[in-house]
Parts: structure tokens; sequence; C-alpha cells
């Protein structure tokens, strides 16, 4: 049974961050996910940009750089995130699930699971960097689980020359509304709210769907719930009037936000608060209720209903979790460059 000082549970951005800056400490480490590096970040839709920009989101002082200057694309940042991992020759145990947490005398021992065997491992302390997107928000409402409904946007092609229905009205669903418009689809958005908030819309996208709804090239229906889901239409409610009405569709594309897992959480005893399941923690450390445990990155929000917390505004994360664990003074807060952009 191995032991080691530190185990970093998630290797998002911000576990590879802390994975370095502990490997540059000299700490011992292990390092899991139960997916892929940047496992949710391959979920985006190809070519899908960031909202941030590189300086942002760039990690461990290491610039990142795009072929045209811009904002850095799905396939650019999953590329730089090997490449880190690569050059730190970092060790992350990938596709290898923890699937229980046990506290002992010497600080805890992790079970994890890969491939149908089982493992033992002992750590003095854990950093929980799970993230806050493990699994897409579901509407729960009849029809959801039909073959022409899909909670993930994978290829705009998928739908030429389709009757497609969008749900949602942030950037997920707006970009997608667009590019399947490019991609020569007949595109219907339904959006509870009574418009669009420009705050939760990439800046250079909504002007674009803005012109197109105008123009009737896409249609729009605000104020709008879906209820449930056919074959071949889908039945909305007028949150206005509470009369409801049918769309012909032949996809369903649902754009509604994420939902974080805090099993782990869960299972190593941290006390979740709130109905987002926010785990108690102080801010100096970022060390849990649970001596020994820490949370970084997205997770620290548990499941966002209005996003705050992002990539670009975790990275003071893994300079408290540093400070704590080397017994140095708590870092402080770090002068923001501005408002996040994301």
């Amino acid at each position: 049974m191995e032991s080691v000082d530190l185990t970093i549970i998630g290797a998002g951005p911000i576990g590879i961050e802390l994975a370095i800056a502990a490997k540059r400490a000299g700490i011992q480490t292990l390092h899991f996910d139960k997916g892929q590096i940047g496992e949710t970040i391959s979920w985006f839709p190809p070519m899908m940009r960031f909202f941030s920009s590189n300086e942002r989101i760039a990690i461990a002082d290491v610039p990142l750089q795009t072929s045209d200057q811009s904002k850095c694309t799905r396939e650019e940042y999953l590329a730089y995130l090997r490449i880190l991992v690569r050059h730190f020759d970092l060790d992350i145990r990938t596709y290898e699930q923890v699937t229980a947490i046990e506290r002992d005398a010497d600080g805890f021992t992790l079970i994890t699971e890969a491939y149908g065997n089982q493992y033992r491992h002992k750590t003095r302390k854990i950093v929980l960097a799970t993230g806050g997107t493990a699994r897409h928000r579901e509407l729960n409402i009849p029809g959801e689980k039909f073959e022409n409904v899909s909670h993930r946007f994978s290829d705009p092609h998928r739908y030429f020359q389709r009757k497609l229905t969008i749900i949602g009205g942030h950037n997920s669903a707006v970009e997608a509304a667009l590019r399947c418009n490019q991609a020569f689809a007949d595109v219907t958005l339904s959006y509870r709210g009574q418009a669009f908030d420009k705050t939760s819309i990439k800046y250079w996208l909504l002007p674009e769907l803005k012109g197109l709804i105008k123009e009737g090239k896409i249609k729009c229906h605000f104020n709008t719930i879906p209820v449930a889901i056919f074959r071949n239409q889908v039945a909305f409610k007028d949150l206005q009037s509470g009369e409801t009405f049918e769309v012909p569709t032949d996809n369903v594309l649902i754009q509604v936000g994420f939902e974080a897992d805090m099993q782990l959480f869960e299972l190593a005893g941290v006390k979740l608060t709130e109905e987002s399941q926010i785990p108690e923690h102080d801010e100096k450390t970022m060390e849990t209720g649970v001596p020994g445990i820490y949370v970084a990155g997205t997770a620290v929000a548990g499941t966002q209903i209005s996003y705050k917390i992002f990539l670009e505004n975790c990275h003071v994360h893994v300079d408290r979790i540093m400070a704590a664990l080397t017994g140095q003074p708590s870092p402080s807060e770090p002068t923001p460059s501005g408002e996040p952009e994301t």
C-alpha cells in the first residue's frame, strides 16, 4: 500500500496547477481522476472558444499562446494541459476512481478502483478538486430520455437540415443556436427569461443572435418552459399566460447548466451547506471542517446557479493550500485584474 504526503483528486486545470506546485515544493503526491485530464473541458463542442482571456486561464506561470493571439479553443486548451503534464512529468492516474475515504491515526486511507481492480493508498492530506460541472442538469420532464434528445452539444453537423429545439438562454444554448444555424439547421430557442442576460452570454455572440432572431432566421420563445418532449414535437408552457403550445421538432438539445458531484465530500464527512452543497472551508487555507482535507477550484461553490466562481478566479486556491501545507503565511487576496470575464 502506497503512502504519500498529499493526494489530489481531480485533474482539471486547478488540480494540475496544484500538482505542479506540490512537485516544485518536493511534496510526494498521488493524483487521481475518474476520467481523463481536463475531462469536462473535453465535453465542450469542437472549436468552442473560452470566454476568458488566455492569461487568465494559464496555469503554473506557463504562458498560454494561440496561433492567432485570440481566445483559446477547447482543442488548444486540452493540448496545453497535455503539454504541462508531460513537461512537469506528472504522474496522474486517469480512469482510476476514488470510491472511499477512511480516516485513521496517520491521515487517510483511500480506496480506488480501475478496470475492475481495487487499490488502497495512504495519505496525510487530501485536496478535492473535483470541479462544479460533473454532470448535466436535467429537466425531469416526460420524453427527456428519447434518443433524439441530448444534453451535450457535440457537433453542429448532426443537425444539418433538421428542426432543432434548443432549451436554455445562456452561453451554451446561444452558442449552439448560432453554430447550428450556420450548419443549416432550423433552430428554435426556448428561454424561461423575459430577455437574454448580457452578463451570461459572450459579448461577441449576443448581437449576432439578436440579429438572426430579428430577421426570423432563428425563432425564440421567451418566458417559456418545456413540459413534455415527444418524438416530433415539444410542448411548452407560457409562463405569463399559463397556456401550452407545441413546437414541431426533429431533435432537442437541452442546455440548462451543470451540477457538481459532491459525493466524495460526503464520503469524507465534509459538511455541505445550502441547496448548492457548498463545502464548509476556511477561506485563508482552503481546509474544510475535516482536518487534512482541502478544497480547490470550482468545487468550492458546489452546484452554481448563478456562476461566480470560475477557473480564472481559482488560481489563488493553489497558493493558499501550498502555504498551509508548507507552514507559510496565507497569501493576501490577489488584486483583481477586473471583473471576471467568464
